[in-house]
């Protein structure tokens, strides 16, 4: 009784019910699997690559399907990078374009402030020549950047007195005499800064 009930009896017995169970349950599938499969002559005659499996069939579409995709993807993005190329060329063309224009405009805006300069020291000398009250009543009809410029070549007593003309002329002739002062004191204190 003691035999019976110990662990390794148990253990034993166990291993062999297993086994037993195992052979009744693989017999029959392994003595199947040993037979040689029977092929038709047809199935003799075709080989390995020409037997038609649907999983595989179906496989072999959606493989078919994916390459047919991606040749399409691939070349509708040679077809964007042809197309990002030629603007990109075509952007730098436009670039180098826009850089010249704006060297040829920098160099015209050299040509006039050059040009400018004589003219304005020219009015200057006009205005200082006049009456304030006449040369008032000629800046009033001239625009504000103008009469600055025109002004920054006067001496600051002739200033005074234009600006003393136009501000007796009303108030507002007075108010654009003061910005105009302003605009002065701004443009004298820029030529200080630059050499």
């Amino acid at each position: 009784m003691k035999f019976l009930q110990s662990p390794f009896t148990a253990m034993v017995v166990g291993g062999l019910s297993f086994l037993l169970t195992m052979f009744a349950l693989l017999e029959k599938p392994l003595r199947a699997s040993a037979k040689p499969v029977e092929l038709t002559e047809e199935e003799k005659m075709t080989g390995f690559w020409e037997r038609h499996d649907p999983e595989v069939d179906q496989l072999l579409k959606e493989v078919k399907v994916e390459k047919e995709q991606l040749d399409k993807r691939a070349a509708e993005l040679r077809e964007l990078e042809l197309r990002l190329a030629a603007e990109r060329a075509e952007i730098n063309q436009i670039t180098q374009r826009v850089a010249q224009l704006q060297i040829e405009f920098d160099q015209s805006m050299l040509r006039v402030k050059e040009e400018e300069i004589p003219n304005l020291k020219k009015l200057a000398r006009m205005y200082t020549a006049m009456s304030p009250e006449g040369a008032s009543a000629i800046m009033r009809e001239l625009d504000d950047i103008v009469v600055v410029k025109v002004m920054s070549f006067m001496k600051e007593d002739q200033t005074a007195s234009l600006l003393d003309a136009m501000a007796m002329e009303g108030e507002p002739q007075a108010k654009r005499a003061a910005s105009i002062a302003e605009a002065l004191r701004k443009t004298v204190a820029e030529k200080k800064k630059s050499p």
